[in-house]
């Protein structure tokens, strides 16, 4: 199970004094438990998942402001936390491969136009998950339906 491995993760970062790493790993975890304080409930590996490919979202956002601001320090360190955060995730898919599963999608929905979108980026996320980041199913889904 995924938990099991940030945590042995975590004690091996600690035992190599890897701050980065242990920092990372703790803010995961952190968000793991806050879901399960509040909803009470066992967090699965793919509400993990789902968390980590947030986390990565995230920092790729911040990497803009920090590249626009000059911040090299930040944006090294983005890019460090980026790298360690996509170890836990699947293999994502390149763009070829989401626009083969896209297609499909679209064909077994019928969508004929951009009028479909909702419909169709709501099965692609359904079917896709965190092999690939929301904003590069939307592209894929607009270029294909455009």
């Amino acid at each position: 199970m995924l938990k099991e491995k940030l945590l042995e993760d975590l004690k091996n970062s600690m035992k190599e004094k890897n701050n980065l790493r242990k920092n990372v790993i703790q803010m995961v975890r952190a968000a793991i438990l806050q879901i399960e304080k509040d909803k009470g409930i066992e967090v699965e590996d793919s509400k993990i998942l789902e968390i980590i490919a947030k986390e990565v979202k995230t920092r790729n956002d911040s990497l803009q402001d920090f590249e626009k601001g000059g911040r090299e320090d930040l944006v090294e360190q983005a890019k460090q936390e980026i790298k360690i955060l996509t170890e836990y995730l699947p293999k994502q898919l390149t763009k070829e491969e989401l626009k083969e599963k896209i297609s499909k999608i679209i064909s077994d929905l019928g969508a004929t136009s951009i009028k479909d979108m909702g419909a169709v980026m709501k099965e692609a996320k359904a079917q896709i998950g965190t092999s690939a980041d929301g904003r590069t199913i939307n592209e894929v889904v607009k270029e294909l339906l455009a």
